[in-house]
């Protein structure tokens, strides 16, 4: 592979401006194919299959109106005044106009509803007041046949009247039955209404109202074409003295893929390149690899977003692998060439060369990599599965532009990618060469605090991982000017948290409920509902069309994230009650559950897909066995503690000023599952370009114990560069708008520093100290039969030697190459 990959960079060389012409016109063809072929990016998550997905399904088919998307929009006056007349009659003719919109199926209006409310009240009223009164004067009709009966008896006439008295009485009778069964009627609509009780759509004080919209399409597809249309009726048609906010799907907007943030941190990554490289042109170029690179490997993704289950966060989290490991891969490749060009060696020639060894070991370092994300299709949920396909994707473009765009850049820069240095460069003398270097190691008491302190350090951070909790997305996480926070927080505070998070409720009866038996039948299970922890209000939503199923919709006291929300949701699909076949839940607080329970079963076996992959690569690159299990936990401590760093910011709070985050809560479900996945793929690299320089000093005769500081030397420039690059590129995105971003920039940025400065250059230099000469141990059978990969490319390195030169100066660089020098 390395002699191949020298020829391609020795072509690439030689005619940069066809491998330009043709990566531009690879880009060309995937911004047309994301045009022709892209779909709609979601902002919701969901897996097929689970509970709250089955209640859907059953709503949808049982309810075919409830079955619809809905969402809502507030309604709040200025002067903080109760609406007047006028503007309730504005806000009616604002959703009038509102249902006249393609895709809304509806509205509610609020005033209209409590308005009707308030009229069946008093029909309520006066319709037992009349039936109270027609009792009276059944009863008082029963009372005088009674009394004339006894009357008759005494004067002996009761056989001759005795049956008119009897078909009064019983006619009388029938009719206070009747009565009563109205009034049982009457009753149970007033028992509806009471458990319906906390949850109107006015706040007390008057000044808000909260009306809802019914969409043609569930509310998790909804498009941003409609969303747009909604606002855009909404501001055709605005009120005087009241402010409209949409909220819940309505406002949320996808996540911009470049901010300030973002920015930021690609201009903190061309400051590290200058200050290593020396030169704005050699710093440049890893830029224009990576930028276009990622170009092509988004537009290539969003071309695809037709057939995979991409959220809006998908091509995100490909913008954020791409950007770093383009710039890293490419870096590695420069460096190399560079140390060559000082030494002596003719531009084409070391380009080659470069690409033979440097890009060799980044080829196998990406591969690592692309493997690690694809893995994320074995766990079987399809979102996942899509964010690991969209990072594979471009990180597979990054490692094809490191190959064939770099040599080509580097082609056309010639010798300006090296900076006028005084005093290097100079040949060495016979004696300087032949002179054995020495190295001095560390101690072991050095190694064993080391050990202890890293791993002591990294426990510590870990800790709050053990209170963390996971959860989906909502509105509380969103910017603190974004209508989505400001729709959650009003919600909050002028109608209760629950209001955020309402859980729709279906009752499988088994046997269909008759009409006679409809009212009864929901007050009962209304009432058992209502009697639960934690529930404000219980709303009955009818019976599906073949009367099996009741629905209604519940209010928790508390918000979607909430503890006490969730366990609601326990309580009630645990709930026995007879001649209740069995409850389910549907709604975000269900959903989070279902989501996480799922996420949750696949990480273990995910972890053992990537481990045991690990394990076998680095074998076969090692030739060892101990070094891959070091290496290993190394990357499960530092991910561990990754999980603890964010649970303290995002669920605890801590530093949440710092970060700008509005509200602390559970940690975004599928974090911990796309963090294995890429971390470990990145910890992998630097682990290779760490350890692989003890391997092959070790193997030419070093003792164990110097290989490790010679190896350490060698590769720590390597692990130091990439590692600010990426922590500065993923760092950008902790200050981006969106939670969602905020919290995969974090895990990555924060993930990626822990391994690359505690683990690979602290912890594993000690650990490999300590194993001396046993941590290449391989037992002999395994020896013959693992191929030989030569990663480094050492080989290739032989048949193409560098002139001598004094290249100690080098080593003092912040990067060294691409790859250890042997």
């Amino acid at each position: 592979m390395a002699e191949l990959l020298y020829r391609l960079g020795i072509s690439s060389a030689r005619h940069p401006w066809r491998v330009i012409g043709a990566w531009l016109s690879a880009l060309a063809l995937a911004v047309g194919a994301s045009v022709l072929f892209g779909g709609t990016l979601s902002t919701a998550i969901s897996i097929p299959g689970t509970p709250t997905e089955e209640v859907g399904a059953q709503i949808a088919h049982g309810f075919p109106d409830a079955g619809a998307g809905a969402s809502t929009i507030l309604f709040q006056t200025v002067d903080g005044e109760p609406f007047t007349e006028a503007q309730q009659a504005a806000v009616g003719a604002t959703l009038a106009a509102l249902s006249n919109v393609g895709g809304v199926t509806g509205t509610v209006d609020p005033f209209a509803t409590a308005s009707e409310l308030d009229a069946q009240r008093e029909q309520v009223a006066r319709g037992r007041e009349e039936i109270a009164a027609a009792r009276a004067d059944l009863e008082s009709g029963l009372s005088q046949i009674e009394s004339q009966r006894r009357e008759m008896a005494d004067a002996g006439t009761l056989d001759q009247a005795g049956e008119a008295l009897d078909a009064q009485q019983a006619e009388l009778e029938s009719a206070l039955d009747q009565l009563d069964a109205q009034d049982t009627s009457l009753g149970n609509a007033v028992a509806l209404m009471a458990l319906a009780d906390g949850a109107e759509q006015i706040s007390d004080d008057g000044a808000t109202a909260m009306a809802a919209v019914q969409f043609s399409e569930a509310a998790t597809t909804i498009s941003e074409e409609l969303k747009e249309a909604v606002k855009d009726s909404l501001a055709e048609h605005p009120i005087d003295g009241v402010e409209v906010i949409p909220a819940g799907e309505i406002s949320g907007e996808m996540p911009s893929i470049v901010g300030p943030g973002e920015i930021g941190g690609l201009l903190v990554a061309a400051i590290v390149l200058v200050v290593m490289l020396g030169t704005i042109t050699a710093a440049g170029l890893p830029l224009i690899v990576a930028l276009l690179g990622v170009a092509v490997g988004l537009m290539v993704s969003l071309s695809l977003s037709s057939v995979l289950d991409m959220m809006t966060l998908t091509p995100i989290l490909g913008l954020m692998l791409g950007v770093a490991v383009g710039i890293d891969y490419a870096l590695f490749i420069i460096n190399r060439h560079r140390k060559q060009l000082r030494g002596g060696m003719e531009v084409q020639e070391s380009i080659g060369l470069a690409n033979g060894t440097s890009g060799n070991a980044v080829l196998f370092a990406g591969a690592t990599v692309v493997t690690a994300l694809l893995a994320l299709n074995l766990v079987g949920i399809s979102f996942l599965g899509a964010m690991g396909t969209v990072g594979a994707i471009c990180v597979a473009v990054a490692i094809a532009m490191a190959l064939t765009l770099t040599p080509a850049l580097m082609s056309l820069a010639g010798t300006r990618l090296t900076p006028k240095t005084k005093g290097r460069g100079r040949a060495r003398s016979a004696a300087e060469r032949d002179r054995p270097a020495s190295p001095k190691t560390m101690t072991t008491r050095r190694a064993v605090l080391t050990i202890v302190g890293t791993v002591a350090l990294l426990i510590v951070i870990a800790i709050p991982a053990l209170d963390m909790r996971m959860g989906l997305n909502t509105s509380a996480g969103e910017p603190a000017e974004s209508d989505g926070y400001r729709a959650y927080t009003l919600t909050r505070d002028e109608f209760g948290a629950g209001f955020n998070s309402p859980l729709v409720t279906v009752a499988d009866m088994g046997d269909v409920v008759t009409d006679d038996a409809m009212l009864a039948e929901q007050v009962r299970v209304g009432t058992a509902l209502k009697s639960l922890d934690n529930v404000r209000a219980v709303v009955p939503m009818g019976a599906s069309d073949d009367g099996t199923l009741l629905a209604f919709q519940l209010i928790p006291t508390d918000g979607p994230t909430a503890v006490s929300t969730e366990d609601l949701v326990v309580e009630i699909r645990d709930l026995k009650l007879a001649g209740v076949d069995s409850f389910g839940v549907a709604g975000n607080a269900s959903g989070n559950i279902d989501i996480s329970e799922k996420v949750a079963d696949a990480l273990p076996i995910y972890l053992v897909v990537v481990v045991g992959f690990s394990l076998l690569i680095l074998v076969v690159v090692f030739r060892s066995v101990l070094v891959p299990l070091t290496a290993t936990l190394g990357f499960i401590l530092s991910l561990v503690a990754m999980f603890g760093g964010l649970t303290a910011v995002f669920q605890w709070g801590w530093l949440s000023g710092l970060f700008g985050i509005n509200e602390p809560g559970p940690v975004l479900t599928f974090i911990p599952i796309v963090a294995v996945g890429v971390l470990f793929g990145l910890a992998m690299d630097y682990q290779l370009f760490l350890v692989s320089g003890m391997r092959e000093a070790h193997v030419h005769g070093a003792p164990a114990r110097e290989a490790v500081v010679t190896g350490l030397r060698a590769g720590r420039s390597v692990v130091v560069a990439a590692a600010l690059i990426m922590v500065s590129v993923f760092s950008g995105f902790i200050f981006a708008e969106s939670a969602l971003v905020k919290s995969v920039g974090f895990a990555l940025a924060f993930g990626v520093l822990l391994d690359a400065f505690v683990v690979r250059l602290l912890l594993i230099p000690a650990v490999m100290h300590l194993l001396g000469p046993a941590a290449w141990w391989l037992p002999k059978w395994l020896d013959r039969i693992l191929p030989d990969v030569d990663v480094e490319g050492a080989a290739l390195e032989r048949s193409h030697p560098l002139p001598q030169a004094d290249d100690r100066a080098e080593d003092d660089d912040l990067v060294a190459a691409g790859s250890p020098r042997v």
